[in-house]
């Protein structure tokens, strides 16, 4: 075990201890009112989860925080450069904007970015809404779609005048994220990424050499992106974005171990399952400690900072942060098609751990 990674991983302990036994108030006899805003005793009949004592001597967990300092509850200050500080120091100094990724573009110049999620094989909704949103999120986790399906789809409105296509991959396989890239996508979203170490895997192959290790395969990329400024492979790994998930409380607590990979644009969390992991609803002090960490960690690797619950856009004290969500309004006012390709892929909205009347799971 490197130095590094045994600093990470007494980091990690701490922040474990820190979330489970260093509570605000946790005494006898508080009443179900205290346990962190929610209004629900901690355990019927008895307590916390595993606790053997009955009734009004359990001790019962009230609103916690993770550990002090710049990983505390608190936001640290933006940084003067700015959010995504590092991701620009990624681009070629020779490039000139504006990217031909949409997203990208977007994101560099202050904006916040949504997108419009699909699910199942629709040429004609694609290419409406790509005019609408920064990006079209093509959900290749939770769908039986193919790759066949996504490059069709890909195919029939190539172009930088629209929403950039960007896929959320199955797994982190090299032959997944070469196919990816292959058919014309040119942003993926790599989901319950835990550690540096997929991180890295995950932006390694995401690129062209002498940023990255993707092979230049004969996809069907180039003929998508025949008319770019400066030509499709030149200009690649300049308007690449590569997104991960944080999704379990292992990616949590490497957060800045994530952040702080080499080749990575953006960390968002997969709200629901990190409710489930967690345990703790979306709306939980808690659960808002842990936004904070991942928050705190991506600003200070210069990073963008997003959610996949459009719910964050608004409302949350972390929302003027948020930079990058999965589905959310259309930048021009357009309303899609009710649930028209969408599907379950979507966020639910705040509430219970997985959300109150979650459509299905992430």
């Amino acid at each position: 075990m490197t130095r590094k990674r045994f600093v990470a991983s007494t980091s990690a302990c701490a922040l474990v201890c820190a979330v489970l036994i260093a509570t605000q108030g946790e005494r006898r006899g508080l009443t179900s009112a205290a346990v962190g805003g929610q209004g629900q005793p901690a355990a019927a009949g008895g307590g916390q989860r595993g606790g053997g004592a009955g009734g009004n001597d359990a001790p019962v967990l009230g609103q916690g925080t993770l550990i002090g300092g710049a990983w505390g509850a608190d936001p640290v200050p933006v940084d003067s450069r700015g959010w995504g500080w590092m991701t620009k120091g990624y681009v070629s100094s020779s490039y000139k904007r504006p990217f031909w990724n949409k997203a990208k573009e977007l994101l560099f110049s202050g904006k916040q970015v949504t997108s419009y999620t699909i699910v199942n094989f629709d040429p004609t909704l694609y290419c409406e809404v790509r005019k609408h949103y920064g990006f079209v999120w093509f959900e290749m986790q939770h769908s039986t779609m193919s790759w066949d399906e996504v490059a069709r789809m890909i195919a029939t409105c190539p172009g930088a005048d629209g929403a950039a296509p960007m896929i959320r991959m199955p797994d982190q396989l090299e032959s997944s994220i070469q196919k990816a890239t292959d058919l014309g996508a040119i942003g993926l979203v790599f989901p319950t990424i835990r550690d540096g170490h997929q991180a890295l895997e995950a932006a390694r192959y995401s690129r062209f050499p002498p940023f990255g290790r993707r092979s230049s395969g004969a996809g069907q990329a180039g003929r998508v992106w025949s008319s770019v400024p400066g030509g499709y492979q030149n200009t690649f790994n300049d308007n690449m974005l590569v997104v991960v998930m944080l999704e379990t409380l292992d990616g949590i607590f490497d957060a800045d171990e994530i952040a702080n990979t080499f080749g990575i644009d953006v960390v968002i969390q997969g709200n629901n399952d990190l409710s489930r992991f967690s345990g703790w609803a979306q709306n939980d002090p808690r659960y808002q400690a842990l936004l904070t960490v991942s928050r705190n960690a991506t600003m200070k690797a210069g990073k963008f900072w997003g959610n996949a619950g459009q719910q964050y856009l608004t409302g949350n004290p972390l929302s003027p942060d948020v930079r990058f969500v999965q589905n959310g309004p259309a930048m021009d006012g357009w309303t899609p098609p009710a649930a028209r390709g969408r599907g379950s892929a979507e966020e639910p909205t705040v509430g219970g751990p997985g959300g109150r009347g979650a459509p299905g799971g992430r």
